[in-house]
């Protein structure tokens, strides 16, 4: 799996060529349609992780690369890609059609928190396959969206920050179960948010020296500063999971993601997952997956 994609490689990538703002620490913002598939032009983008958020509208059959998951969308989806996972399309369709939006997290200093969203999040849902009235709707944001963006209007930004959030909140309906409880956050959840935060720092692994520090609860609990058996009881009281579960979880599914998309062998990736032998890689992973890394590999 190749490094991870800055705007700059993006926009050389795509176009060659460069905004003027992309090089600087400040907010980010533009909008794209997808054409149709020429003769002879890739039809898939190249597995790795995006420094920008992406938000896009594509219409045909695709399948969709993120994380360890493949999801297929069998006619029209709206999705939302972040930095923290992997992703590639495939468009199996010879003719596609949609449109897009990329920005940067400066795009959105001091204008609420967008981050915090299931959408956004490495857990949630990034995929929402759409009815044709559901693809209508969102179009006709987009094509507000691209109104205000060819406008001279000097807020015009101010309300595309609002059609994001129209796009963003418009998802999360489609899922009643993933909306945000509007309740306070008591201290066990916020210990959980904390550790949850910690882990997916660690992730994903993008090169082979880059290696997982933080293996066990106890080394979660001395970062976070609690007692390890107050950790535990606050993973177990909010997730009804053990702090090595969800540690665990997540490692296998790290390590599914190198397998299928790295060249790396067995030994890289498990030195790279904080194993300190291959043979103890190996057996975590018969564990949980029931089959060894290399027949998951080449299943």
């Amino acid at each position: 799996m190749k490094g991870v994609e800055s705007l700059e490689d993006f926009y050389k990538r795509k176009f060659q060529w460069l905004p003027e703002d992309v090089r600087r620490e400040i907010g980010h913002f533009n909008l794209f349609r997808l054409e149709p598939i020429e003769e002879g032009k890739p039809t898939t983008i190249p597995y790795r992780r995006r420094d920008f958020y992406k938000i896009m509208l594509v219409k045909g059959n695709s399948r969709v690369h993120f994380a360890d998951k493949v999801v297929e969308v069998k006619k029209q989806a709206l999705s939302f890609s972040n930095p923290q996972i992997p992703y590639k399309w495939e468009h199996l369709d010879r003719i596609r059609d949609g449109i897009y939006c990329v920005f940067n997290p400066h795009f959105f200093h001091q204008f609420g928190h967008f981050q915090q969203y299931e959408v956004f999040q490495p857990q949630g849902s990034h995929i929402f396959e759409l009815s044709d009235a559901q693809a209508h709707q969102i179009q006709e944001v987009f094509e507000k969206m691209q109104g205000e963006f060819d406008s001279d209007y000097k807020y015009k930004f101010d309300l595309i920050r609002n059609l994001i959030f129209e796009l963003l909140h418009f998802a999360l309906k489609l899922e009643p179960s993933a909306q945000l409880e509007m309740q306070p956050i008591n201290a066990s959840q916020r210990i959980s948010m904390l550790f949850m935060e910690l882990l997916e720092r660690q992730f994903p692994i993008d090169e082979a020296h880059q290696t997982v520090r933080l293996r066990s609860a106890s080394e979660y609990a001395s970062q976070l500063n609690v007692h390890v058996n107050h950790l535990n009881r606050a993973i177990k009281e909010t997730t009804q999971k053990t702090t090595t579960q969800i540690i665990a979880e997540r490692i296998l599914q790290e390590s599914k993601i190198l397998l299928k998309h790295t060249a790396w062998n067995v030994a890289e990736i498990a030195y790279a997952l904080g194993f300190t032998e291959a043979t103890h890689f190996n057996n975590f992973f018969k564990k949980h997956a029931q089959l060894s890394p290399s027949q998951f590999r080449n299943a």
